[in-house]
């Protein structure tokens, strides 16, 4: 694969160490997917801002990082972890929060990064609607691809810095028309009025995914049935939500392009009874502490919703008590709110404005809230995750406003956070015998090792940000085949990252203090895992002939070995003999 000049000049080294270290790893990704070549990108967008995503990972590598190199092109900022202006309101209980979140936001300007500090880039962040991006906001994948004609893969946080420091992407995935085929067909059977109807409808849908199903750039649903006219809200809540379990773009018919389809797609039926049962899941069972609205951050369409909705409270004389209500959104979106009087409606009702921050990169002062609510099935997956572990009720924006003005609507003890049932969960595989030798492919960046450990093995994706445990590197994710199970001092084995785009960061931050895995073997192509180790030159291989996440048992003692860009996984002794 031949590169293009200046890329083959910024790995040489001739553009300084910081683009060299890009460069390493947009080739490694470009030689690992199996691309053809690289693609010349007119927009970056870098995720891992806040201090509880990024963590120390995030803070040691930009320091690490930092020196010679700025970015080529434009390149903006996802979201942090507080609102300076509110730090009072958000009653952050983290030593040294707004100290670390500020050390992180500068390192990113110090690489040339616009700190918009928005989670929602296509909402009046980005200046046209196409092109060749490079974006690492999972919300944002979905959207842009679905309903605009700017494309991007999924990148990590780390990826999408890589391109913005050289300018270039590998040309594959979903730059390749080939590839933008669904995989899904859902044929919703019932009415979809409030946004959080749409938000419950993308995370149904990735929910319904199995580990056997062939969906290697994600989830990729063709829905029909939709209504004839799509808010850019609710556009925004379907593919967020949808975003949780890795999709990167989805078809409306009526609404995108009809794409042809093979007959071997999936098939799914939304209907009513899934609707209500969700809703009826998803109820607050006990005492609220905190409303949060904006997840993504709040569009215009969707902070207009809210003060109409807190009018109707206000103008009989009620008051929203004790901060009840947060809303989110970016900087740009509260100047237009504020210009046309819904944010002093907001405001005077007693709720709390934030900017530059979202629901789910806060911090949590659990002294006072221990129980959310939100409209929102996005900020339901993540704050009920490993990254806040908060039990989090769902209803549409009217139902949210009703409790944030009162607090008694539902008494009693808070139900504590409960296992999810989460189908695409479930385990295909079956205990091997017998010897096996498999051979596969590594990163030309890294030179030849051998690697000898147990193996920690599953056919289920591991999602960093949530599943790890960023301090102990133990998987805590209730269903998942090794929850309970340490990832530190293992060769770990698993078909791909899945989840949010800050995955490489909570990696790396193991990897750092010692808690991380000796190597790792990933089935797919995967942009969240790769860049970590391709960064911090920890063994990695894919592109097996034969599936690992199946020919290996869990607990197996394996030998790995890198020769040139051929690999060897052989197994020394099986589990239990």
């Amino acid at each position: 694969m031949e590169l293009p000049e200046r890329l083959a000049s910024m790995l040489a080294g001739d553009e300084g160490l910081t683009r060299q270290k890009a460069a390493r790893l947009v080739v490694d990704l470009a030689k690992t997917a199996g691309s053809d070549g690289f693609v010349n990108v007119d927009h970056s967008h870098v995720s891992g801002v806040s201090v509880i995503t990024g963590g120390h990972g995030l803070r040691r590598f930009l320091a690490d990082l930092a020196g010679d190199g700025t970015v080529v092109i434009p390149t903006t900022l996802n979201s942090a972890g507080c609102d300076k202006r509110k730090m009072e309101e958000m009653d952050i209980d983290y030593p040294d929060f707004l100290e670390q979140q500020f050390e992180i936001i500068m390192a990113y300007e110090s690489l040339g990064l616009d700190s918009t500090l928005s989670c929602t880039p296509y909402d009046r962040g980005v200046e046209g609607e196409n092109g060749i991006a490079s974006w690492a906001e999972s919300n944002a994948v979905a959207f842009s691809n679905s309903w605009t004609d700017l494309v991007t893969n999924r990148e990590s946080g780390l990826s999408a810095l890589a391109t913005a420091l050289t300018g270039y992407a590998p040309r594959w995935g979903l730059h390749l028309s080939q590839n933008r085929v669904p995989n899904i067909v859902v044929d919703v059977e019932c009415e979809l009025s409030s946004l959080a109807d749409w938000s419950i409808l993308g995370d149904w849908i990735g929910k319904q995914v199995r580990p056997g199903w062939n969906v290697p750039y994600g989830p990729m649903p063709f829905i029909r049935g939709l209504p004839k006219y799509i808010s850019f809200a609710s556009k925004k809540a379907l593919t967020a939500a949808a975003a949780n379990y890795g999709c990167p773009m989805l078809w409306a018919e009526g609404h995108t392009t009809t794409p042809d389809l093979s007959g071997n797609e999936e098939t799914l039926n939304f209907t009513e009874n899934d609707l209500s049962s969700r809703y009826e899941e998803l109820a607050p069972k006990g005492q609220v502490d905190l409303i949060v609205i904006g997840c993504p951050q709040a569009s215009l369409e969707e902070i207009r919703i809210t003060a109409s909705a807190v009018r109707s409270h206000s103008e009989m004389g009620l008051k929203i008590p004790n901060n009840r209500l947060w809303v989110f959104t970016s900087g740009h979106n509260y100047e237009l709110a504020e210009a046309d009087g819904s944010i002093a409606i907001l405001e005077e009702a007693g709720a709390v404005i934030l900017r530059d921050t979202c629901p789910e990169v806060t911090p949590y002062n659990r002294k006072h809230y221990n129980h959310l609510m939100t409209n929102s099935l996005k900020a339901e997956h993540y704050l009920t995750s490993g990254l806040n572990k908060m039990p989090t009720s769902v209803g549409t924006i009217q139902d949210c406003i009703a409790h944030a003005f009162d607090p008694d609507l539902v008494t009693g003890e808070v139900t504590a956070l409960q296992p999810k049932a989460q189908p695409q969960h479930a385990s295909s595989k079956t205990h091997q015998t017998g010897e096996c030798s498999i051979n596969g492919s590594g990163l030309d960046s890294q030179e030849d090792w051998v690697v000898e450990g147990r193996a920690m093995v599953t056919d289920v994706a591991i999602t960093y940000l949530g599943y790890v445990n960023r301090d102990s590197g133990v998987i805590e994710e209730t269903g998942h085949p090794l929850d309970g199970k340490a990832i530190g001092d293992t060769i770990l084995i698993y078909p791909k990252g899945s989840g949010s785009t800050v995955a490489p960061y909570v990696l790396m931050g193991l990897i750092y203090t010692g808690k991380g895995p000796k190597a790792i073997v990933n089935r797919d192509v995967c942009s969240l895992t790769l860049p970590a180790c391709s960064l911090l030159n920890l063994p990695y291989s894919h592109g097996f002939e034969t599936d690992p996440c199946l020919a290996v048992n869990d607990g197996d003692l394996i030998r790995i070995s890198k020769n040139s860009g051929d690999v060897v996984l052989e197994i020394l002794q099986r589990a239990g003999e």
